[in-house]
């Protein structure tokens, strides 16, 4: 069933002690809050077992933001997936804009490292979008459907349905730059019906959608009221606890 999801992703940011802190006040917080969303938190590797260990598996799951596109073996400062998962964390952040530009990953790399995270038991947070000149250009249905399809349709139905898919116009990541809120549902509802053209209605209106571009509190409700934006993969505004749960009671 498809489920409303706030995930946040601290990228290179917070010691160990201070991510500890973050994910303790943000459990804290959601015990006095009604939610309606499941809230995920992911952490850089060195925090991984602390943060589980930190958090309330029935609040808040956690995950990586990024697992190696290999097995095992010789390959100095790689995480596998298997690592990942014997951490206790259930999901991990795949093909962010941030590795796909700095880190030159592919959507074969994608591909590997998707059906490796799937095979440990974790839930993928797979991420396309777009950047300005290919949204300016009027090709980024095209490139969004190009990277759903290249790294992902490969699965079974089964396991695609496994799959949470957060739509990113790299455009709008820390430039204070927002998609509008129909904007951001044009694509939604466009990525939506690609997957159905490959796995049917059923899947496709089941698979959880996030919004994750400058996501923030005051513009959150907006963007989740649309149909097809099911959360948020939320970045800088998930480093501080307040900003955070604004975002996770604007459902």
């Amino acid at each position: 069933m498809r489920k409303n999801i706030v995930a946040g992703n601290w990228k290179m940011n917070t010691t160990l002690q201070e991510g500890v802190a973050l994910a303790k006040e943000i459990n804290e917080a959601l015990k006095t809050t009604e939610t309606h969303c499941d809230v995920i938190i992911a952490t850089p590797f060195t925090h991984l077992v602390s943060v589980v260990n930190s958090v309330e598996a029935s609040r808040i799951g956690v995950g990586a933001e990024n697992c190696a596109d290999k097995a095992e073996g010789a390959f100095t400062g790689e995480v596998s997936a298997r690592m990942v998962a014997s951490t206790g964390a259930k999901y991990v952040i795949l093909g962010h804009s941030e590795r796909r530009a700095y880190y030159h990953e592919t959507a074969d790399i994608l591909k590997e490292k998707v059906t490796l995270a799937l095979e440990n038991g974790l839930t993928p947070i797979f991420c396309v979008g777009e950047v300005l000149a290919e949204r300016e250009a009027e090709q980024h249905f095209d490139v969004v459907a190009a990277q759903v399809k290249d790294s992902l349709f490969n699965l079974t139905a089964e396991d695609f349905a496994k799959i949470i898919i957060a739509y990113e116009p790299v455009w709008a990541i820390g430039t204070g730059k927002t998609a509008t809120a129909d904007q951001a549902q044009e694509i939604h509802a466009f990525i939506r019906k690609t997957i159905a053209e490959k796995y049917g209605n059923e899947i496709a209106d089941n698979t959880s959608i996030l919004y994750g571009g400058s996501c923030k509190p005051s513009n959150a409700a907006e963007l989740f009221a649309k149909p097809d934006v099911d959360g948020g993969l939320i970045g800088g505004a998930a480093l501080k606890a307040s900003d955070f749960m604004g975002i996770i009671t604007a459902f």
